[in-house]
């Protein structure tokens, strides 16, 4: 019989602890005595196994609460800088002669910049983010947010020199992020099922004034009761929008499509032993694993984000495209066919439309629906620029336009949207924004800024196909032929919606960034 880990049974009896609390079942004054034994788990452990723990809870992270007033300090914060600090005492950095090894001289520091692409970028945005500052209305929302997006990073970092270090991590932690994928998929799914036995006042009362105020604490519960984007309305009539353990049915795709690289890798790594011809690999049995696609495709198509759906016809282009790449560039016929593989599945997505069509028309809240089209009237508003939504989005849209010809330079300071819509900064915590990441980015910092993003991104998707024409395993090969795929969805999307900037999604996110530059090539 094989021994259960620790860190399995920790995982677990967290799974437990916070489904008490979030249920109401617990109070939450025990969130702060479960921080501390995380705490002194995170520190007594071996860094790989706390990197592993934390990049598996990411969603079951809640906020803890200090004060009647202070109670969305969420625990990752707490756990990412204790991880960043563990390795910096390990790495001794305190002892290095730092003036001995920087750059002299102006050739010597261009060649330093030119093998530390990523480092620079990263330096320089954050660079140009503080002296952003300088234009903001609002210098506390500045800097609260340069401090929100540095602890973001600060696993990534940790993460990324422990890829560098071994492959083995890298296939651990790939395996283990598929976990959390998994669940929050399977806990949306249960989501719509209370759908059916709740009405929509008892299913408010407990997603928002419980779960959603044990996750988040007070201040974003009182947001979601007032003003979500939970439901999608036609008339009188309205349908959920998933949005599983998330704030909102935004964020909860990005998390998905951002996590299904790890799903496809661990059901699919049987299936790559078949890669020299296509349809072997048809007829090869996949891990039961295989099943949980379908689920997660559906629970984003079910999350009701129109712009996650368009932007799956733009990863159907990227498909088309990688794969002219890598005909003009000869690649290896086995690669050619795993890659053709895992694209054949977005074929799936799209099918369950189909089943998302009679679910959306189903009765749900205890209120009969007149109207069984009304998904098909979503999908169709996607086109409607007269639609409420869409007409909202295209102001700002122009209004971003116009503030940053205005603001070229330095934008209006990171952290202060609402300025360019006129509206008030209080509007910040509730999420106002560009609805469109590169725009957000030029409005807040310049357009300087955006340029760095774009060409960080573009080095992104470019590692990503290095490392999967390079895969020296076929867990790595699976997970990059499916990032390939995955991640330009997010990013297509991210042109209608900034919300990769919610914090479950953005650790993702750089997680995902440390297993793609983390990488050591394997040719």
């Amino acid at each position: 019989m094989k021994k259960i880990s620790f860190l399995n049974l920790l995982f677990a009896v967290q799974i437990l602890v916070i489904g008490l609390v979030i249920t109401g079942i617990l109070p939450r004054l025990v969130i702060p005595f479960w921080v501390a034994v995380l705490a002194i788990y995170i520190l007594s452990v071996k860094l790989e196994d706390g990197v592993i723990f934390f990049a598996r809870s990411i969603p079951f992270f809640v906020a803890i609460p200090i004060t009647a007033n202070f109670d969305s300090l969420n625990t990752w914060r707490i756990l990412s800088g204790l991880i960043f600090l563990k390795w910096a005492w390990e790495k001794q950095f305190w002892k290095a002669d730092w003036f001995s090894t920087l750059p002299c001289g102006r050739t010597v520091v261009w060649k330093w910049v030119k093998t530390h692409k990523i480092g620079t970028m990263l330096v320089l945005l954050v660079s140009i983010a503080i002296l952003s500052i300088t234009q903001a209305q609002s210098y506390v929302l500045a800097i609260k947010r340069i401090i929100y997006f540095v602890n973001l990073s600060l696993i990534g970092i940790v993460a990324y020199d422990l890829l560098r270090k071994s492959n083995d991590f890298g296939q651990r932690l790939i395996k283990n992020l598929s976990i959390p994928v998994i669940i929050v998929a399977l806990v949306g799914m249960a989501q719509l099922v209370s759908t059916y036995f709740m009405d929509i006042f008892q299913f408010v009362d407990f997603w928002a004034g419980k779960v959603e105020l044990g996750l988040f604490g007070s201040a974003w519960a009182n947001i979601a009761i007032k003003a979500n984007t939970w439901f999608a309305y036609f008339g009188n009539q309205l349908s959920l929008r998933m949005f599983s353990l998330f704030p909102d049915s935004h964020s909860f795709p990005i998390f998905l499509l951002l996590g299904l690289p790890a799903v496809f890798a661990i059901a699919l790594r049987k299936v790559a032993g078949a890669q020299n011809s296509l349809k072997t690999m048809f007829f090869t049995r996949a891990s039961l694993l295989i099943v949980f696609v379908p689920i997660i495709f559906l629970a984003a198509i079910l999350s009701g984000t129109r712009g996650i759906w368009v932007a799956g016809l733009g990863a159907l282009g990227v498909v088309l495209g990688i794969l002219w790449l890598m005909k003009k560039q000869g690649a290896g016929k086995g690669q050619k066919n795993i890659f053709k593989y895992v694209a054949s599945y977005l074929a799936i997505f799209f099918l369950l439309f189909g089943a998302a069509y009679y679910i959306v028309a189903s009765d749900q809240f205890q209120v009969s629906k007149s109207d069984a089209a009304m998904f098909g009237k979503r999908v169709r508003s996607v086109l409607d620029i007269s639609e409420t939504s869409n007409a909202r989005r295209i102001e700002i849209w122009k209004a971003s336009l116009q503030s940053i010809l205005k603001h070229p330079l330095l934008g209006v300071g990171i952290g202060n949207f609402p300025v360019v819509v006129g509206e008030d900064l209080a509007r910040a915590k509730a999420g106002s924004s560009a609805h469109n990441l590169y725009l957000n980015i030029a409005a807040e910092m310049g357009v300087l800024a955006l340029l760095i993003t774009l060409w960080f991104l573009w080095l992104l998707i470019k590692k990503i196909y290095r490392n999967f024409l390079t895969a020296g395993d076929s867990l790595s090969l699976i997970y990059f032929a499916a990032a390939l795929i995955f991640i330009p969805w997010v990013l297509i999307y991210s042109l209608t919606d900034v919300a990769i900037f919610d914090e479950r999604a953005f650790l993702l996110f750089v997680i995902t960034l440390s297993l793609a530059f983390g990488q050591k090539k394997t040719d």
